[in-house]
């Protein structure tokens, strides 16, 4: 049976709900559709905000040989597969990689040449930065085009198209739950409806408790695991930083994630106690983006134990947000006229850094926070 999702998507661009700032009149897409301008981009954007249909009207709208991976399960010998075929179409190679974050090195450098030549013309997906997902060379022959969460309103002409009643109550339910992600809600939707017959909030919500993915990347149980692995590394318990880890990784987390929360820790948490821990995620993180899943597994394992047996010391994080509260709170402070910057002359004979000492005793912070001590070691 057809999901609920698959039989309302939008066939034509005016049929799209939202991200007007892309296919409303004038916009970039909207233009390239009109004028059948074919190049090679990434919609970077949360979950369910509607990359994969937007990447199939553009498709359709050009005539396209239109072929869709996801990267989580697809490797080199896939996309040799779709490059060996002759088209269906007379129009252009398209491929729409999903989650293109999820591929490694090697695989992005073996898209570059078919790219570069025009061969395969390619709509990446993700929901991480591109900047530090993709690898330079692919990323400067590709548009990035950032797709936004969808507004209330938006969710709401999604909801009424499923063309299932409900009241009010139902639909803001429905909308708050779903955090600007229509497939979550349509989901939801087709769920209550197979269960329950009816939409109402309290079917809602026990189908949300009996069917629903536990674990969603925007959903409370994500923010709940990732906690946990958190708080047991820092609590120097491996085996329990080890199960939480892996009940993500079996859940489906992205690896890099996880690694990128390691290195984050490592200065964190660790700091100036094992400054080598810094060293250990930034090495865990670079395996993990090089190798890819399962075998970068190991890496992290490894990573984890390290960081959770490591001493703590959380002082020069606790000293940072201490400093970081002044700057907000006064501002640009004058700078003492000794450390100040002197390219030119004028500078020099106003002052600026006269009678500096490059290990000056002396106390350099602005006047108004002379007193001030923010690490406490």
């Amino acid at each position: 049976m057809e999901p609920l999702a698959s039989k309302i998507r939008p066939k034509k661009l005016k049929e799209f709900v939202g991200q007007e700032h892309l296919t409303g009149p004038g916009k970039p897409i909207a233009v390239a559709i009109e004028k059948k301008h074919l190049f090679s981009f990434i919609f970077w954007g949360p979950p369910g905000v509607g990359k994969t249909t937007l990447a199939k009207i553009y498709a359709k709208a050009l005539n396209a040989d239109y072929h869709e991976l996801s990267a989580v399960s697809a490797g080199k010998d896939d996309i040799k597969k779709i490059l060996e075929t002759e088209g269906t179409l007379l129009g252009p190679r398209i491929l729409f990689l999903d989650e293109i974050h999820r591929f490694n090195k090697a695989q992005q450098d073996f898209l570059l040449p078919y790219v570069e030549s025009g061969r395969l013309t390619l709509i990446g997906s993700t929901t991480e930065n591109p900047s530090f997902e993709v690898i330079p060379a692919l990323l400067s022959r590709l548009r990035v085009f950032v797709m936004n969460e969808l507004t209330e309103e938006d969710m709401k002409k999604i909801i009424k198209r499923t063309g299932y009643k409900m009241k009010k109550d139902a639909t803001d339910w429905i909308i708050s739950m779903a955090g600007g992600d229509a497939r979550q809600a349509i989901a939801l939707l087709e769920n209550t409806i197979s269960l329950y017959k009816k939409i109402t909030v309290p079917n809602l919500k026990n189908a949300l408790q009996s069917k629903f993915l536990r674990y969603d990347k925007k959903g409370e149980e994500h923010y709940n695991t990732i906690s946990a692995f958190i708080k047991s590394m820092r609590a120097s318990q491996p085996d329990a930083a080890l199960y939480y880890m892996s009940r993500m990784l079996e859940a489906g987390e992205d690896p890099k994630f996880i690694a990128r929360r390691m290195v984050v820790f490592a200065s964190e948490d660790i700091g100036l106690a094992q400054p080598t821990a810094l060293v250990v995620a930034n090495a865990v993180f670079q395996a993990v983006d090089t190798i890819g899943m399962p075998e970068c597994g190991e890496n992290l394992a490894h990573g984890v134990v390290y960081l959770a047996q490591a001493k703590k010391d959380r002082s020069a994080y606790n000293a940072y947000l201490l400093a970081m509260e002044d700057a907000k709170k006064y501002g640009n402070l004058p700078t003492p006229m000794s450390i100040r910057n002197a390219p030119t002359k004028l500078m020099k004979d106003l002052g600026y850094g006269k009678d500096y000492e490059k290990y000056t005793r002396e106390n350099l912070m602005p006047e108004k926070l002379k007193n001030k001590k923010y690490l406490s070691r």
